[in-house]
């Protein structure tokens, strides 16, 4: 395709065809007609999407909370419970190892 032959062939067939200096009968008035009479509330709009984002948390976080009650992992909340604990004494230092290695 040739685009600059094509970009000659629009513009002569725009050149003669020039637009008209007439504004449609009443154009200012169904323009004015589209705009909204009242100033748009930006609170309004921010409240109703931050309303609906905060919906969309708590289906996610219901759905989430369900999935980890309901996956089979869930099921040895034991292991993950000593993971955390031995995780957190080991930078702390074990008080439960250190009394047991004094005993000794």
């Amino acid at each position: 395709m040739n685009l600059s032959g094509l970009e000659k062939k629009l513009i002569a067939a725009a050149r003669t065809n020039p637009p008209g200096d007439n504004v449609p009968y009443a154009f200012e008035k169904r323009i004015m007609a589209l705009l909204p009479r009242h100033p748009v509330d930006v609170w309004g709009l921010w409240a109703h999407g931050l309303s609906r984002a905060a919906a969309l948390c708590v289906i996610a976080a219901l759905l989430l909370g369900a999935g980890t009650f309901f996956l089979p992992a869930a099921s040895h909340p034991d292991n993950l419970s000593q993971d955390v604990e031995t995780t957190l004494l080991a930078a702390a230092g074990n008080p439960t190892a250190d009394a047991a290695a004094e005993s000794e």
